[in-house]
Order: structure tokens, then C-alpha cells, then sequence
């Protein structure tokens, strides 16, 4: 172990005394070289996600000192780059182990840099983070959240003005002020409580809540057709944000039998139920299933964490509950709003849709049909973010009708940059109702829009890399796929798509994409906020079966690669 390593860990017994959690921690590893290199092998990263991480003691941790340096340099950009009146900042926080600690901590380090901190009373939503910070008028966001990862995990998402997930430039910005940090001796640090006491913390109004659930509402492309809107929905929040936010959207547009998932209603950061309390696994899913079973229920919703993806179960023409992908709501999403917006005369003259470049490449082909337009962007919703905001510095923001990605996230509108589950299961029950009253079910509408458009089927698969050695593992692997590849599961590679070259115009990115023959690709990434090398297999074919069978050998193939 580096001599750097046990110093930093001999700093922290010194000076770590604000959180007896991690004080208990850095006592309990002492002489355990593998957790001491473990904890302090390098600092927390931080990027355009911000910081991720599990919750303990040392720099490569979550926990109140890495959260506050973090603050600090953010303070420290802040300040530079924005004039006093603007120095305003909104804090949100999701049910996770210690989340409302960090956002406490983080607001006293922005109160303490006379930065003023507007902070929600209570947990909620990224996307309503993303709306404070634009109807606020503040430089910047802060949510403190990791999402869907599992419980061990926090982390702490930072936003720019256009209520947006900050940029690759801004990320390098702020990572430079943080790295000039002394993480001890260079913080500034004010109270909460006495914060709050001088009114420099401020909490968000009632008010700006209620305006996030109207503009949710608006985005309703129903008209003025009437539909029974008594839909039996099984609802679970997975023990996070959605609660309040999803039930209040849903009851006040008029769909009232809605049973909660009772094990899973209340914020819980342990997560007791769904250790992966991700709406993309389907054990996260199964007690919304069991659930929906038991009630005969038409329609099953889940929320992840902070309520910026969902998942959801129907019912086949058997009457089994089947969930469907992030790609296949995606697309039902898609068609619907097109062809209601259509209907209603309300398509704008230049539509687009936004859309990642490992999302189904059918949403493109649905698109064209309706004369949409299509921009692929790098992974991340705040790419897709980033381009609302393009169109609205162009006076086009009208253009924008729907942006979405393969890991459940949606947008329609643009009140926030953000994905939101609270817009995605509104739409969801709205389409569900539509389709309902026509005699539809949604996946009748799935098997028509796979014979209009051809079938595609996209799967992830995911390698996980813990800890310094599988921080290299990846890098490794990446470096394996780049030395080139002459075809994949059988299938002849036409063309190597490099995007850390920098690619029509995106920003550089560790993301390589194969394009395979007969419309076949497949993408290799590392996860911006987890341990995994990611591998995106995408697959066009006659039908499923065939579908199935092509990706087999690919996914064969590509395995041979993640064990080096």
C-alpha cells in the first residue's frame, strides 16, 4: 500500500470528528491495509453525474466531508462565474441513508459562501429539483440522491441554471476547484439550523410544488376526448420520492383506483423489499406484480428512488402480467403523442425527438413516419436536456415533443431538463386509457407497431468491477475492443464508431458503438456512476425468436471479452 494512502487515512483520524459513523469506520479499519486502500486509494469522482458512491469513511466515499469539499468548490465556481443577486442555489434530497444530512451539510457550506440556498421542506424529486432551479432563478442545483443503485450507495447530482445536469465543461470547471481543496482546512461551513435562522436557507414555497404537478398536467395530449379513466393501478414508489407526487398528479387528472404497494409506500433508505430498488430489474418489480395479481389490476407503475424512471407491468393476451422494456414504453410513448398530436393539429412545425444513442433505433423509424425529426445524443439524459436547451436559445423550444432513453426515462415538456416519472407515469395512464377505450390493450398496440415498423430487440448486460483492480480491469477491456474487431457473435462489423474521438459534434466519451450487419449494433461503456462496463446489444429481425437467437451469439461472444 502507497505511503500516500496511509497518510491520508492517518489526516482523516486526525480531523474526522463531525460524523461518529465515520469516526467508528476509520477506528474499525485500522490495520486492514485492503479496506484503507479501499477508502482511500483516490478521491470520490467527480463528473457531469457529480459524485456517486457508497456511504463510509475515507475520500473515496460518501459522507459529509467529501459532500461539503464538493460544496466547497462548487460555492467556489458559483461565485466566480455568477454575479451576487445570482448567487442563489435550490437543494432537494431523496429517502436514502443520510441524504437529508448531505443536503443539510451542502446548504451550510453554499449559506456559509453567501450563497443563498432555497431547500425543499421535505423529500422529493429530481425533477423537482430541476423545476426549483428554473423557476428560482438559481446558478445551480443540487439533488441528493444515488438513484436507483443499491442502499449502500448516496451520491449528489449538480445542475446549471437551465435546470439541466451540468456539462462536460462545467463538470472539468468545478472538479478544478475542488481539487484545490484542503479537505479539512479549506471548507467554510455555517449551521443548517442557523442558516435557516438568518433566512440565507430559505425552504422552497408550497407553491413552486404545486406549479411542478400543473405543468406535469399539461403535458396531456388527450384534447378534449373522453376515456374511463377508472384504471385498477397497482403504484409503488420502491420506498422513495414518488409518493406525494405521483398519487397527486394522478388523482387531481381524474384516476382514482390506484392501490400503493404497501411494503414499498413509505420513504425507507434500506430499501427493505428491493435491495436494487431499480424499476429496470425485475425483482424490484415483483411485489408491484404480486400486487397486481392479487387485485386483477390493469396497469402496475414503479418509481425509482428520486422518481426520474419508471417501469411498468400489463397484462398479454393471456392475461398475465408482462413488464415492458424502457424501449418498448419508449416507443408506445412515442407513437402516442405523435399520432395525438397529430390528431389534435398540435404538432409543432419542426418536431424532434430526442433520443440517446443505446435507445431502440425504432424510435427513429416511428419518428420519420410522422415527419419528426431525430437527434441522437450520448448517454445521459442531460444530453437530451442540453438540446432543449439549444432550441429554446433559438427561440424553437415548441419543437421539442419527447425525449426518452432505454433505462426508463421520459420527457415531454419542457418544465424541467430532466427525466421525470411523475410526466412518465401520467402519459403512461393516459395512453393505457386511450388505448383502453378503443378495445387496445398496450401490448396489441406493441405487436402492431413491431409489424408496421419490423421487430427490434435491445437487451443490456451488465459486468460488474469493484475496487482499484477492477477500476483497471475496465480500462483494459476497453482497450480490448478498441484494438478492432473483424465481426461479432457472427455477425461482420461494418463500421467501429469511437466516440472518445468526439463524434457529430458530441462531446468526447469512453463509448465505443459497432455497427453490425442487417442493422445490428452493439455499444461497450463504462457506467458514469457505477463499477460496470455496460455492452448494449441491439437487433433487428423477422420476429422475436430469430431476434432472440441473433443476440444469443452476440451476448456469447461478447463475454469472452469481460473475463481478461
Amino acid at each position: 500500500m502507497e505511503n500516500k494512502i496511509l497518510e491520508q487515512y492517518q489526516l482523516w483520524t486526525e480531523h474526522a470528528f463531525s460524523d461518529a459513523d465515520v469516526i467508528k469506520e476509520l477506528k474499525k479499519m485500522a490495520g486492514d491495509e485492503e479496506k484503507i486502500e479501499e477508502a482511500f486509494y483516490r478521491n470520490l469522482t467527480f463528473g457531469t453525474g457529480g459524485l456517486r458512491g457508497v456511504i463510509g469513511a475515507g475520500t473515496n466515499r460518501m459522507n459529509i466531508h467529501t459532500v461539503a469539499k464538493a460544496s466547497q468548490g462548487l460555492a467556489d465556481y458559483i461565485v466566480k462565474k455568477f454575479p451576487k443577486e445570482h448567487q442563489k442555489i435550490a437543494v432537494s434530497y431523496d429517502s436514502r441513508i443520510k441524504s437529508k444530512l448531505f443536503a443539510e451539510v451542502a446548504s451550510g457550506v453554499f449559506a456559509a459562501n453567501g450563497i443563498k440556498v432555497h431547500i425543499y421542506s421535505q423529500l422529493m424529486p429530481t425533477p423537482c429539483l430541476s423545476f426549483a432551479v428554473r423557476r428560482l432563478h438559481c446558478a445551480a442545483g443540487i439533488m441528493v440522491t444515488a438513484s436507483h443503485n443499491p442502499s449502500k450507495y448516496n451520491g449528489y447530482k449538480v445542475y446549471n441554471a437551465d435546470g439541466c445536469q451540468i456539462t462536460t465543461e462545467a463538470a472539468a470547471e468545478i472538479l478544478a476547484e475542488i481539487e484545490k481543496l484542503d479537505i479539512f482546512s479549506d471548507v467554510k461551513n455555517l449551521a443548517f439550523s442557523e442558516g435557516v435562522k438568518t433566512g440565507i436557507i430559505q425552504y422552497i414555497p408550497e407553491q413552486v410544488y404545486t406549479d411542478f404537478v400543473e405543468a406535469v398536467k399539461k403535458q396531456s395530449v388527450l384534447g378534449d376526448a373522453k376515456i374511463d379513466k377508472n384504471v385498477a393501478i397497482i403504484y409503488s414508489p420502491l420506498n422513495g420520492t414518488g409518493l406525494l407526487p405521483v398519487l397527486r398528479t394522478l388523482k387531481e387528472s381524474g384516476y382514482q383506483n390506484i392501490t400503493v404497494v404497501k411494503e414499498q409506500e413509505q420513504p425507507d433508505g434500506t430499501f427493505p423489499t428491493c435491495p436494487y430498488p431499480n424499476p429496470e430489474i425485475r425483482e424490484a418489480m415483483e411485489l408491484g406484480m404480486k400486487y397486481a395479481r392479487e387485485h386483477n389490476a390493469d396497469l402496475l407503475l414503479a418509481t425509482d428512488p428520486d422518481c426520474d424512471r419508471v417501469g411498468i407491468a400489463v397484462k398479454d393476451s393471456s392475461g398475465e402480467y408482462v413488464l415492458l422494456s424502457g424501449n418498448e414504453t419508449g416507443i408506445l410513448l412515442l407513437d402516442y403523442i405523435c399520432s395525438r398530436r397529430q390528431a389534435l393539429k398540435t404538432m409543432p412545425e419542426a418536431p424532434m425527438l430526442v433520443k440517446t444513442i443505446v435507445t431502440t433505433d425504432m424510435g427513429e423509424r416511428i419518428a420519420a413516419h410522422y415527419g419528426v425529426q431525430t437527434v441522437n445524443v450520448l448517454t445521459g439524459f442531460k444530453f437530451i436536456g442540453e438540446q432543449i436547451g439549444f432550441l429554446e436559445n433559438e427561440g424553437k423550444e415548441d419543437s421539442y415533443i419527447f425525449g426518452f432513453e432505454e433505462s426508463y426515462g421520459y420527457l415531454s415538456g419542457t418544465y424541467v431538463r430532466d427525466k421525470d416519472a411523475v410526466n412518465g407515469a401520467f402519459l403512461i395512464c393516459e395512453m393505457f386509457a386511450w388505448y383502453a377505450s378503443l378495445g387496445i390493450s398496450l401490448t396489441e398496440k406493441l405487436s402492431e407497431l413491431y409489424r408496421q415498423y419490423g421487430f427490434c430487440l435491445n437487451t443490456l448486460h451488465s459486468y460488474e468491477f469493484e475496487g482499484a483492480q477492477g477500476f483497471l480491469k475496465m480500462q483494459e477491456i476497453m482497450q480490448k475492443f478498441r484494438s478492432g474487431l473483424e465481426s461479432i457473435g457472427g455477425k461482420k462489423v461494418h463500421t467501429c464508431l469511437d466516440y472518445s474521438k468526439g463524434i457529430d459534434g458530441l462531446p468526447k466519451s469512453d463509448v465505443l458503438k459497432f455497427l453490425l450487419e442487417k442493422n445490428c449494433s452493439v455499444v461497450i461503456r463504462p457506467s458514469g456512476t457505477e463499477p460496470k462496463l455496460k455492452a448494449y446489444i441491439s437487433v433487428s429481425a423477422e420476429n422475436r425468436e430469430q431476434a432472440m437467437l441473433i443476440e444469443n451469439r452476440i451476448a456469447d461472444d461478447l463475454q469472452g471479452f469481460f473475463v481478461l
